[in-house]
């Protein structure tokens, strides 16, 4: 009971704060997933990088997480019309950057690590995986020199509660694995279950946001269940390999930060080359 409780409580808190940053305006938006970046990459690299000298591994992993920050940060300042060229933003880009991916080189150099390049290909694998995708939000929220979160409310719904559909259908009449070398708890009732909610949702969405069409809303759910549930799949694949259950413990009842935002870190690059497609 005192679990469940536990489990609620932090539920609301994480909607409430979800809520205000999506939509207090442009900065909060950016503040909110600038600080949701940035503890995906912490919990990342804390599974991925060396952990046997506490401040060479700090340093290492301040690293990543400050090359991980920044596409979410280049983009955020060129759509807040901090850049307005195109040449700056490269020239800008390309200062920022190499200074933090060469920099891990020269800092592997004097670790004495026995897996320098390793350390160095996580780091770069942190911005791939994590900073890029959350860095392609903005490109959903801006346009056409406006911001509207609303698209951004969608797919997180639609992530979210394609998940809690999943999960719930399957626990009940789920019997055949969907992956069972992975996530053996995953069934293919449970993910159709999933995908037949998160279907119903997009539709529900299309009633009240009319930045798509209906149609347009449909397709976006099919993407988000499809890609949701591979990027669910592949961060159970990440834990697995370090043989844990959760990422992290902030969120008390829930796991880590990468635990809630694994699928959506997935649907992201699929959903912003979509929606940029249409529009």
């Amino acid at each position: 009971m005192k679990g469940l409780i536990q489990r609620a409580i932090t539920a609301v808190f994480f909607v409430l704060v979800m809520l205000g940053g999506l939509f207090g305006g442009s900065y909060s938006f950016i503040a909110l997933f600038a600080l949701i970046t940035g503890m995906c990459l912490w919990e990342f690299f804390g599974l991925t990088l060396e952990n046997e000298n506490q401040f060479r591994d700090l340093c290492r992993k301040v690293i990543g997480l400050l090359f991980g920050l920044m596409p979410f940060v280049l983009v955020s300042i060129f759509h807040l019309d901090y850049i307005q060229s195109p040449e700056d933003f490269i020239l800008v880009t390309s200062i920022l950057t190499f200074p933090f991916i060469f920099g891990a080189f020269i800092f592997e150099l004097f670790t004495r690590s026995v897996r320098p390049f390793v350390n160095v290909a996580y780091i770069v694998l942190g911005m791939v995986y994590i900073g890029t995708p959350f860095a392609m939000l903005d490109f959903i929220a801006f346009q056409n020199g406006t911001f509207n979160a609303n698209i951004i409310f969608g797919i997180l719904l639609l992530t979210w509660m394609n998940d809690t559909g999943a999960y719930l259908i399957g626990s009940q009449i789920g019997k055949t694995p969907l992956f069972p070398r992975i996530s053996p708890k995953k069934t293919w009732e449970g993910s159709l279950g999933g995908m037949a909610v998160g279907i119903g949702i997009g539709y529900m969405l299309s009633l009240f946001f009319h930045e798509l069409s209906t149609v347009q809303w449909l397709i976006l759910s099919v993407i988000v269940v499809i890609f949701g549930s591979l990027g669910d799949l592949i961060e159970s694949m990440l834990k697995r390999s370090y043989n844990i259950k959760d990422s992290g413990t902030i969120l008390p009842g829930h796991g880590g930060m990468l635990d809630r935002f694994d699928a959506f870190i997935f649907v992201v690059p699929f959903a912003t080359a979509f929606i940029l497609w249409i529009q």
